[in-house]
């Protein structure tokens, strides 16, 4: 009887090698070869933020300013309407660098040129970090008008912001401006952001209480 038993086991054991053999033949097509390269990700498109602003100052009429922004990797292009001065359009072109991940960073030099009520060539710069939940952003530029329409001048907006969750930031806000005459150039106040999926509303609210208060309420949508 061994000799059956023997012959049956053997047989068994030489079919499970067979079938297994395959099997294993398939895993080692299906790994990349050794030290192969990782795949190669899809190259950056563009991305476009649109942003409408509706200022209004106490002292002076209500407007709508705007600025739309279209990024493709590192290139920066952008436009303003009634952004230096009332009556005005503007575009830039920039180059951004970012990096970090704890403290991530976005630096962008621009430079551009306004037209319309005022005219002159305007380098700038917007940069952002953020650190936990905690961020500041700052944009600034340089006006360079003529001496028969606009004497130069620097301009700058910046913002301190905490998000406790996705949808929500507050903070503080502070911009140097004589867009809206007065004065105070130098303005200070509060920021209050809500977001959902693309789209964010907020208001800002410079100089609360006094004579020369502006509050300025946003949508701000993203592509």
């Amino acid at each position: 009887m061994r000799g059956p038993v023997i012959a049956l086991a053997t047989l068994g054991i030489a079919s499970g090698i067979a079938l297994m053999a395959p099997a294993a033949q398939a895993q080692e097509i299906n790994l990349p070869p050794a030290g192969a390269p990782p795949p190669e990700e899809p190259p950056p498109g563009w991305s476009f933020t649109a942003s409408g602003y509706w200022n209004m100052p106490r002292q002076a009429q209500s407007y709508l300013s705007a600025i739309v922004i279209a990024e493709h990797d590192k290139l920066h292009l952008e436009g303003r309407v009634n952004y230096e001065a009332m009556h005005s359009q503007s575009a830039f072109v920039g180059w951004s660098f970012s990096g970090g991940e704890k403290i991530a960073y976005k630096v962008t030099p621009i430079l551009g040129f306004v037209a319309g009520s005022i005219h002159g060539v305007i380098p700038g710069l917007e940069a952002s970090v953020s650190a936990y939940k905690f961020d500041y952003y700052i944009e600034a530029e340089y006006l360079t008008g003529s001496i028969t329409q606009t004497p130069s001048y620097l301009y700058a907006w910046s913002e301190l912001g905490y998000r406790p969750v996705d949808w929500l930031r507050f903070g503080f806000v502070a911009q140097r401006t004589r867009i809206y005459g007065g004065d105070r150039e130098f303005q200070r106040g509060g920021l209050l952001q809500l977001t959902y999926k693309k789209a964010t509303v907020g208001c800002y609210w410079f100089n609360p209480g006094s004579s020369e208060q502006v509050v300025i309420t946003t949508l701000t949508l993203a592509f």
